[in-house]
């Protein structure tokens, strides 16, 4: 059978697929049954235009594209001047293994941007504090798939693919003020999942650096696993570095909670065990704990593809926090401030890329998740969404999010390649 009869018959089980169970959302998820069969759910929504349309936010907010016709934006930092600096670009070398991977492959083209990355940090200035960033240029080129970003002093780290490497950085500067030099080497062998995610601790001592995995359940043998699905603890001074937690299959976008300081993430977990299984999740990453992959999800959960099995690593398998749901593909992590106003004041907005394995899509949104007691609390609740049409197309795919303390959010979408500001309106005059 041809490339092309494979995946029009992979289109054929789609079209006739049941519907799924919603995905389990919350800190204490029920989790059903896995499900397998010849080949995963695959369908993704295609590309849709805005026309006279905008993101949808909630009452007492509006919402604005600051930058547009960008290259593959994906996360953004905000320094502080209020400059924002946008990582742009992609990267992956991870060659097919099996026929459905051709199919997959396929069908994340059809939701994907034209627009080739062009592996760069961006810079956007507001001078008048107008709302309008009327400035913009290149800040860095020739980088090598930028995206996690962090400054620490007079010093902007930046995540590559297959590198941690820093710039000098002074206040208003606009340019780069030199080539970046290296602080550690990160493993890029085929990068299944290339994005390196990254936080700086609250002393400023430690940077920590989201390492996914090189498969979906070690197709690709154990050997290609090393070092992956981790989070990296680097020195910032010497480059020295250990694990800090494993068993992430791909941790996307980690964050500092304000208050305790300690270390968050959102992950993404494994396919092709069903629409509704495994949950996407946000979790507090305690020091050395294990989280399970390969072989077990959600704690104790065993997922008998992972051969051969480690009953000891099971029975050690940490339970994340919260559930995002199935498949949403979160890529943001950002904590709230008071000046986002009730009721947003206190916990995370959360970017989700979106699915491209399970009718109807999940994900598609920036969702505001709350907090009590340094935990999070309840379902997630939409603070950006609109993305997807009536007939389950999109106008957009959120990634990384940030927050303004004066009281914005700022969040890239890499398929329509723009950067919104979501910001509070004015309260109308007495």
């Amino acid at each position: 059978m041809n490339r092309r009869s494979l995946i029009a018959g992979a289109m054929a089980l789609i079209a006739c697929d049941e519907q799924p169970a919603v995905p389990p959302r919350g800190p204490n998820p029920p989790l059903p049954a896995p499900r397998s069969g010849l080949l995963p759910d695959m369908n993704i929504p295609r590309p849709a235009i805005w026309g006279n349309e905008m993101p949808q936010v909630p009452p007492g907010f509006r919402i604005q594209a600051i930058a547009t016709d960008l290259m593959i934006p994906r996360q953004t930092l905000l320094l502080p001047n209020g400059d924002i600096l946008v990582a742009e670009g992609s990267g992956g070398s991870a060659p097919p293994l099996r026929p459905k991977d051709f199919i997959a492959s396929f069908i994340k083209r059809l939701g994907r941007s034209s627009v080739p990355g062009v592996q760069r940090l961006t810079l956007l200035r507001d001078a008048d504090g107008d709302g309008t960033y009327e400035i913009r240029r290149v800040f860095a080129a020739d980088l090598n798939a930028p995206y996690g970003l962090a400054l620490l002093g007079n010093t902007l780290y930046v995540a590559n693919q297959d590198a941690l490497v820093r710039f000098d950085y002074r206040e208003g500067q606009m340019d780069a003020s030199g080539p970046p030099r290296l602080v550690a080497l990160l493993p890029s062998a085929i990068n299944h999942h290339w994005t390196k995610s990254l936080a700086a601790s609250a002393d400023g001592r430690f940077l920590y650096v989201g390492i996914g995995s090189n498969s979906n359940i070690t197709e690709r043998g154990m050997a290609a696993e090393l070092d992956r699905a981790l989070i990296r603890q680097i020195d910032a001074a010497t480059g020295a570095h250990r694990p800090y937690a494993t068993g992430l299959r791909n941790p996307t976008a980690l964050a500092i909670h304000p208050q305790s300081g300690e270390l968050w993430a959102v992950v993404n977990e494994r396919d092709e065990i069903g629409p509704a299984l495994v949950p996407d999740y946000l979790t507090s990453v305690r020091e050395g704990a294990f989280y399970g992959w390969p072989y077990s999800y959600w704690g104790q959960n065993v997922d008998r593809r992972a051969q051969p099995q480690n009953p000891a690593k099971v029975a050690a398998a940490t339970a994340p926090d919260y559930s995002l749901g199935a498949h949403v593909a979160a890529l943001g992590l950002a904590f709230s401030t008071p000046s986002m106003g009730a009721p947003f004041a206190e916990g995370v907005f959360i970017g989700e890329h979106g699915s491209w394995n399970r009718t109807p899509p999940a994900g598609y949104r920036v969702v505001f998740v709350a907090f009590r007691d340094g935990k999070p609390c309840g379902e997630p609740v939409d603070f950006v969404s609109g993305f997807l049409t009536a007939d389950c197309n999109t106008r957009g795919r959120p990634v990384g999010v940030t927050v303004d303390p004066r009281g914005a959010l700022i969040t890239c979408d890499d398929l329509t390649n723009t950067v919104w500001r979501v910001t509070r309106e004015a309260p109308a005059a007495g």
